[in-house]
């Protein structure tokens, strides 16, 4: 246990070995939450924390087998975190999305562009781009599971 009176974060940061912004988080949590539930002070007051912050123990707990419910901070999900996200799920997808072209086309063996689009959405069961439809199309045109009508590009034909 370490006693955190009037200790800086960087101290804190060393003593413990907790990566800067997951500190952060915590310490957070613990100085800036429901005044009943607050275990540490901090110096100055405010939400954020900063490296020049001080920290120290609260004393006023009313009594030992006094329970405190610390709930955590949730991190800030930046822009570039959600469009990684997206990327990610979208790639898991792929494989599903493939599939569905596939069952589609085998079933119809001839389909315009628009429609195979219109049942793709229909069948698929989460949100999908027609920009990312398309790209999976293309793929599997490259991969000879279909081809485009030789006398209209947006006649797709299953190729068995």
């Amino acid at each position: 246990s370490i006693y955190l009176s009037l200790n800086n974060l960087n101290l804190i940061r060393l003593k413990t070995g907790i990566e800067e912004g997951e500190l952060k988080r915590l310490l957070q949590s613990l100085a800036n939450g429901p005044k009943d539930s607050r275990v540490l002070v901090k110096e100055p007051k405010g939400r954020e924390v900063e490296s020049s912050d001080f920290f120290s123990v609260v004393k006023e707990i009313p009594n030992r087998l006094y329970r405190i419910k610390i709930s955590s901070i949730q991190l800030k999900e930046t822009n570039e975190d959600v469009e990684k996200t997206h990327e990610e799920i979208f790639r898991d997808r792929q494989y599903q999305v493939d599939a569905a072209i596939v069952r589609i086309m085998k079933a119809r063996k001839r389909l315009p562009h628009n429609q195979l689009i219109g049942e793709l959405l229909s069948q698929l069961k989460f949100p999908a781009n027609s920009s990312d439809l398309k790209k999976r199309i293309e793929s599997l045109i490259e991969r000879e599971y279909m081809e485009r009508d030789k006398d209209n590009n947006s006649i797709y034909q299953y190729l068995a």
